[in-house]
């Protein structure tokens, strides 16, 4: 069977259910994914897909390569995640656990992630947290929505992190002569709000179980993107149980149940801060990832 309509008959296409789509998106996205998480070979996402059609059904064994042990510059390297190429004046190092901006800061400037991890937060007045969105390398961070508003979100290091910070005048002055910066800026901010939108609907109609599968799948993906051609089925995830909680909605004790009940099954292993993918079919499978929200997130930044 094809994996979209286009490829198959009008008569065969009419006479498929609505749950038999259901199994072509599932076994399509599961081919994506499968091949693009667990493939040795290196390539872009184009190489990729080809080698979909070429290898269905085709299962990887979980390995213990680790990013630790990969080979140095395997990576992309830090260089590839600058939004403005050769500027390094404003790069700045953040100790994990620090804001790298807080809500209501009104500063002139926004940071270009270049290496660890960030999360984007808002607060509740009592003090309940809602984070939003795990930023990696490439992010650009602090845009604000106009010149007198201030920031309604926060960014915090969960990682020791490398940013650039930009001023609003360098920005400027960079963008007339390469205009290219500020569709790079305009892509950029589009593919966050994609992932936000996606976040909400997980809080939204997704299960506790979905959730937890979903957002394990998505920081595995995009965290696997910026490894091409190397073999990870593990994964260092710098977050705790409470985050995920944060992230989904959900609370500790209920986080703690719905990894609890998919390490017994088999599907993935979260041990202190140490994530491995199991079985990736069953995985995708629980989160019910829709094939082009999963291709985006193998999507680098556009200029690395």
């Amino acid at each position: 069977m094809g994996l979209d309509r286009a490829s198959l008959t009008e008569k065969a296409a009419r006479s498929l259910r609505r749950d038999d789509w259901g199994t072509v998106e599932r076994e399509r996205i599961g081919l994506v994914l499968r091949e693009s998480l667990l493939a040795d070979a290196g390539g872009g996402a184009q190489a990729r897909g080809d080698e979909v059609s070429r290898r269905r059904g085709r299962r990887q064994e979980p390995q213990d390569t680790t990013p630790a042990s990969v080979a140095e510059g395997a990576a992309i390297s830090t260089e590839q995640h600058r939004l403005i190429a050769r500027y390094h004046s404003g790069d700045r190092e953040i100790e994990a656990g620090r804001d790298l901006f807080s809500i209501g800061w009104t500063g002139k400037s926004i940071f270009n992630l270049l290496h660890g991890w960030v999360a984007v937060y808002t607060l509740l007045e009592d003090g309940r947290r809602q984070i939003v969105q795990f930023a990696l390398p490439g992010a650009i961070l602090g845009v604000l929505p106009s010149r007198r508003g201030s920031s309604t979100i926060g960014a915090q290091a969960l990682t020791d992190v490398t940013v650039s910070v930009i001023p609003a005048s360098v920005l400027a002055t960079h963008a007339r002569t390469e205009p290219e910066i500020c569709l790079r800026l305009v892509q950029s901010l589009a593919r966050d709000c994609n992932l936000a939108f996606d976040h909400l609907t997980s809080i939204g109609r997704r299960s506790a179980r979905e959730r937890v599968a979903h957002l394990l799948l998505e920081l595995f993906t995009r965290y696997r993107a910026q490894w091409p051609g190397n073999r990870i089925e593990e994964m260092t995830l710098p977050l705790t149980q409470e985050q995920i909680g944060d992230a989904t909605g959900l609370t500790f004790v209920h986080v703690n149940r719905v990894l609890s009940a998919m390490r017994k099954e088999g599907i993935v292993q979260f041990h202190y801060r140490r994530l491995r993918i199991l079985d990736p079919d069953r995985l995708i499978e629980v989160a019910g990832v829709d094939p082009e929200t999963a291709l985006g997130w193998l999507e680098r930044r556009p200029w690395t």
